[in-house]
């Protein structure tokens, strides 16, 4: 217990980024929505033109470069996915021009965003569409960046399916916060009610994983790293479903993924000709960065233990495989997500921004 204590700290931070690892909780949405406001207010006078855009950008260029674009992203999975260029661009090696920011706190990005110190941001997929409504269309969706990173852990061999769940106890964190609107959404296409299942709401992941250590037959739904440090701490506990694989087989032809974060850009850099090239070329190298932390975990997990992301390059070469790092844009990432916000809006039309994102909100090369 005492030696995986560090391990769960380490983490605490990692996990509560994406809301760290998880979507964004009601209180981060309101927050970012009050950010989004008090930040509109202050930079609306007066409002840039498109003409006055470009020319910022064009300050922003580097010596023999192309347009520098002022990346920031969250402090777990998220970051993972864009290690690889991270490194390459340190190091001089990339296509592009990129200056890198990573916070804990998604509204610290909803913020920059709108003042406009930051060009991309990796952020919650329902954040995003929260971002779109309070600012009138001002961003747009570039790719899908990670698909769900939640998972039932338990002792118990015979859980197979959500409908093994029934008459189970299932700690958790996030009461009204979007893994909980998916876990409900899953019981319920599942024929499970309330009465069926009983949730046990603790305020951080670390109690959950308290429980779980303490607890031989309790279940948990946990994001990533913090199911690897919870396995960690007890050889008996398993990943025993992947709510991504459970959300994927209720849905219909068509029908959207479990979505944890996507990409999003300033929409005045679609519009000149030199921004949008630089956005192009963000794109193919995030692909590319991508691909790589899939395909080259233990050098993945050293670049993340280097960016500071999780503590321990093991613990990341652990979890890495786990987080559902991806790459998804054009029309399949407008299907899965636009179905997945569609699922929150049906549950808590707050939760999207009070009403769903228009077509310009998914941008399509």
């Amino acid at each position: 217990m005492k030696r995986a204590l560090p391990l769960l700290m380490a983490c605490a931070i990692t996990a509560a980024a994406l809301t760290g690892c998880s979507p964004a909780s009601k209180e981060a949405q309101t927050e970012a929505a009050t950010t989004v406001e008090s930040t509109a207010e202050t930079a609306s006078t007066p409002s840039a033109t498109p003409e006055e855009s470009a020319d910022t950008k064009a300050s922003l260029e580097a010596p023999g470069s192309s347009v520098l674009l002022r990346v920031g992203s969250l402090k777990g999975p998220t970051s993972i996915g864009l290690v690889s260029l991270m490194d390459q661009s340190a190091k001089g090696e990339s296509k592009g021009s990129y200056e890198f920011t990573m916070v804990t706190d998604a509204s610290q990005l909803v913020a920059q965003m709108v003042s406009g110190d930051l060009d991309i941001a990796l952020v919650p997929a329902n954040m995003a569409s929260i971002l779109y409504q309070k600012t009138n269309q001002g961003i747009h969706v570039l790719d899908i960046n990670t698909l769900g990173v939640l998972y039932v852990v338990a002792s118990d061999d015979s859980i197979a399916s959500i409908s093994d769940l029934r008459g189970k106890t299932i700690y958790m964190t996030g009461k009204g916060t979007t893994p909980d609107y998916a876990l409900q959404y899953l019981l319920s296409a599942n024929g499970l009610t309330a009465a069926d299942v009983t949730i046990e709401y603790k305020s951080e992941a670390t109690e959950v994983a308290a429980v779980l250590a303490q607890q031989a037959d309790a279940i948990g739904l946990l994001p990533q790293p913090f199911v690897t440090a919870a396995m960690a701490q007890n050889e008996n506990l398993k990943m025993v479903l992947n709510l991504t694989e459970e959300w994927d087989k209720v849905q219909s032809e068509g029908g959207g993924s479990l979505v944890t974060g996507v990409t999003v850009c300033r929409s005045e850099l679609l519009d000149g000709a030199d921004s949008k090239e630089a956005i192009q070329t963000f794109m193919e190298e995030h692909k590319e960065s991508a691909a790589f932390t899939n395909a080259n975990v233990e050098e993945a997990a050293a670049l993340v233990a280097q960016a500071g992301i999780i503590e321990k390059a093991p613990v990341a070469a652990k979890a890495i495989p786990y987080c559902s790092i991806t790459y998804i844009d054009g029309n399949e990432m407008k299907e899965k997500l636009s179905g997945y916000l569609n699922v929150l809006y049906e549950q808590d039309p707050s939760s999207v921004g009070g009403q769903l994102p228009d077509e310009s909100f998914y941008y399509i090369p």
